[in-house]
């Protein structure tokens, strides 16, 4: 059918590349993109260039910031500086600031363990998350997603962590197992950490 399209044919390839994107909007997402105006799709490149080029990850935490190595939650001197929240990825520390309920400090690991499609703790900021127990940090929560892979990470973690004099908790129960924290409403996330328990 799209044997006399080449062009189609790459620019879907291209989307297939996209995480998140389900394949049965793939055709959808191209049709939009052909009929959009040239100025629409120019600045469409132009903005996901400059984000791009702008958005660095902390050199704290590793969540997003612009114009500063340190983002604005790590350099705020409102957050608990002694609580620190691990979490998968951006879209979890978003859901989780969403909700309103936590004041400490993030650190974002960039995923979870997941050895069947090469994610391994050198693809990870774990290393990075034990050099920040410097003896200022009094706990940790474990906010990893209660998916097999979130749960393998944390334990992971807590095993790299030994004998520190650090509180170590997660989220509680109110989190239903398989889900993401960043589908969640604001009431289940706020829950979740108040009703935190003993990892």
């Amino acid at each position: 059918m799209f044997a006399q399209l080449p062009t189609l044919q790459k620019l879907v390839r291209q989307l297939q590349r996209v995480p998140y994107l389900a394949s049965k909007n793939v055709y959808k997402v191209a049709m939009y993109f052909l009929r959009c105006d040239a100025k629409t799709l120019e600045q469409l490149c132009a903005t996901i260039l400059e984000a791009k080029q702008a958005l660095v990850p902390c050199e704290h935490c590793f969540n997003w910031t612009e114009g500063t190595s340190v983002c604005a939650i790590c350099s705020s001197d409102k957050r608990d500086k002694s609580t620190l929240c691990v979490v998968e990825t951006w879209h979890d520390l978003f859901a989780l600031e969403n909700a309103g309920e936590y004041k400490g400090l993030y650190h974002v690991l960039g995923g979870a363990l997941s050895p069947l499609e090469g994610v391994g703790p050198d693809q990870l900021t774990i290393n990075a998350l034990i050099k920040r127990l410097d003896g200022t940090i009094k706990e940790i929560i474990f906010a990893t997603n209660p998916t097999p892979e979130g749960e393998a990470t944390a334990s992971y973690i807590w095993s790299k962590i030994g004998k520190q004099s650090v509180q170590i908790s997660k989220l509680a129960s109110g989190v239903p197992i398989g889900s993401s924290l960043e589908y969640m409403d604001r009431v289940t996330i706020g829950k979740a950490l108040q009703g935190r328990r003993p990892f």
